[in-house]
């Protein structure tokens, strides 16, 4: 997403509004949790503050689908993040423009957490010799290993 910067850089205090919906290539921005991106949009400013440096100021929201960590359905999880960032590295001083979906896909990534579920019922998951059980069940003292927790 390549942005004209000439009304930012050449005008002080000039405002540039951006409200556009983003594509992320998945070749070029991939991360394990996330299966795809449903939809992205951006809505936010660039400005010039008095320093001279662009700063990206905005709300992204994005429905990016991600893996259950135990059923491993695919499961639709919303983000809506603040981005405010001083872009200056990212301005190409020759073609006097700027790509922030690199910041945007940092945000996004920053907002996918490691583990996500919608499983309540962890019955169905079990075995021959083991089963699935929540974290408010797991009680250390009747785990085969706490006797080498009292070796410490």
């Amino acid at each position: 997403m390549s942005i004209d910067l000439n009304k930012v850089l050449l005008i002080d205090d000039m405002d540039l509004h951006i409200d556009q919906d983003i594509t992320f290539d998945q070749d070029t921005y991939f991360l394990p949790e996330i299966k795809r991106i449903e939809s992205s949009h951006f809505t936010g400013d660039l400005k010039s503050n008095l320093n001279n440096e662009i700063i990206l100021n905005g709300k992204l929201e994005a429905d990016v689908i991600l893996e259950d960590s135990i059923s491993l359905d695919e499961r639709e999880y919303k983000i809506s993040t603040e981005v405010v960032e001083n872009i200056d590295e990212l301005v190409n001083f020759e073609e006097n423009t700027i790509d922030i979906i690199d910041v945007l896909w940092q945000n996004i990534v920053l907002e996918v957490p490691s583990r996500y579920t919608e499983v309540t019922d962890y019955s169905k998951y079990q075995g021959d010799g083991w089963r699935l059980i929540s974290e408010e069940d797991l009680v250390v003292s009747k785990s085969p290993f706490a006797i080498l927790k009292d070796k410490e």
